[in-house]
């Protein structure tokens, strides 16, 4: 009897370590690394862009349909992989300014095409069929915003199905019933994972299907991957996994394809601090991977949900792209008859307005709170103690551009600070401008 249990326990440490489909998160980045497609960080990606990368695609062999048409009429297209009996439908880019997934989606389905005969792939294509909607709303992504063209969020248009793209998930989802599905979003890039002051890089939620967020059989199973990808992640963003806000939306899609059938797995990319577009890529295409085969070999099935249940929900408001602490403050005159408010110590808390760098644009700072900024968290935080500071005009209050003039608390006295001319009459020790730092940073 002894025996017997002992041979079982050894076949199955066999079978658990087996050369083949088994993958590490490690495995898929350097996958990533070596094989990625995507050239063109995803903020730059647009309609046209996104053709070549799926001609490229077609040419490998992947089976490439055009499904429907935006407001304006541009192509949208579904890529296809594998022939097993689990369906799983992937969109992206629903709203077009949150474009990261778009590009992990191109890599992932240019990999399995190519490398069919590796063990992992085969596990996916026999035991899952992949349908993918990279760019749903190609009008947004043409022009980086959320909407459609209509001005509607299509994300909030699944109950009146008033955009033609919003049909047109509800139809694919309709037709095929698959019984996953992957919503593939980004996030401000300030949200924290609960009240950690670190930034949610992703961001998970096993997607309810009623507004008492109850379980069956398949959110049990979504909170499962969640918890794969979370494993697959936790090497390279280890407490920057955040837990999606799980209110049930009667409008949004995400909760309706649940509530029809179809469980849906929400991935909200946010910011990573220091790094590049594409190291977020990288982060999603080792996701995708990960939960995918974990889907096509069974492993799903024995992850702990509780992780998921376990995730700090996100927190907004908590982080700042820059905190200056400690300063004081000068608000000059922007009029004659404009009170005088004497200098004050006090910080402030500046984002920085992020989207499409385009050669014309200039990356805006402004000014978001001013006064005591204990308790929050700067992606970059100055000690401005020793220093005075004042704006390149009128005075210092949220809403305004932040430019800030720094200058040594030792030559206060001597500068006139209501001078038109300030900045060129009174050179200061450091400048803040457009969310860059020249001269000498304080505390550098």
């Amino acid at each position: 009897m002894k025996f017997k249990s002992l041979l079982t326990l050894i076949l199955l440490l066999l079978v658990a370590v087996a050369p083949g489909a088994a993958q590490s998160a490690p495995d898929f980045a350097r996958i990533w690394d070596d094989n990625h497609i995507s050239r063109i960080d995803p903020s730059q990606v647009r309609h046209g862009d996104l053709n070549k990368y799926i001609d490229e695609l077609r040419g490998t062999g992947v089976k490439v349909s055009d499904v429907g048409r935006s407001v304006a009429g541009r192509e949208i297209r579904q890529l296809e992989f594998g022939r097993g009996p689990f369906k799983v439908l992937l969109w992206s880019q629903m709203h077009g300014d949150e474009p990261t997934a778009t590009s992990a989606l191109i890599d992932l389905f240019a990999y399995l095409q190519r490398n069919r005969s590796e063990a992992w792939v085969k596990s996916i294509e026999e035991n899952l069929t992949l349908r993918a909607v990279p760019m749903l709303n190609p009008d947004g992504a043409e022009y980086f915003q959320r909407r459609n063209l209509q001005g509607i969020d299509i994300n909030r248009d699944a109950r009146l199905l008033a955009t033609p793209e919003g049909r047109l998930l509800k139809r694919l989802r309709d037709e095929w019933q698959p019984r996953l599905g992957f919503n593939l979003h980004n996030q401000n890039p300030r949200t924290a994972v609960g009240e950690s002051g670190k930034q949610a890089t992703i961001s998970l939620l096993a997607v309810a299907y009623d507004p008492f967020r109850n379980d069956n059989e398949m959110r049990v199973l979504g909170k499962k991957v969640c918890a794969v990808i979370h494993s697959a992640l936790s090497p390279y963003i280890y407490g920057q996994i955040g837990r999606y806000d799980d209110s049930f939306n009667p409008r949004a899609f995400g909760d309706l394809i649940s509530q029809w059938g179809t469980q849906v797995i929400l991935i909200e990319t946010g910011g990573w601090h220091r790094r590049a577009e594409m190291d977020l890529v990288r982060l999603n295409f080792i996701a995708l991977a990960a939960s995918l085969l974990s889907l096509a070999d069974g492993s799903a099935e024995r992850a702990n949900p509780g992780v998921y249940d376990a995730l700090p929900f996100n927190e907004g408001g908590r982080i700042y792209d820059l905190i200056v602490r400690g300063g004081t403050l000068i608000s000059r005159n922007p009029a004659p008859n404009f009170p005088v408010i004497a200098p004050f110590s006090g910080d402030l808390g500046i984002n920085i307005d992020r989207g499409r760098i385009e050669p014309s644009r200039r990356v805006r700072a402004q000014i978001q709170e001013v006064g005591d900024m204990s308790g929050f968290t700067g992606l970059e935080t100055i000690d401005a103690t020793g220093y005075h500071i004042a704006v390149g005009a009128g005075t210092i209050r949220p809403g305004i551009e932040a430019v800030l003039l720094f200058y040594r608390s030792n030559r206060a006295a001597a500068i006139d600070w209501n001078a038109p001319d300030l900045e060129t009459k009174y050179p200061p020790d450091a400048v803040y401008r457009n969310g860059e730092w020249t001269g000498s940073k304080p505390g550098s």
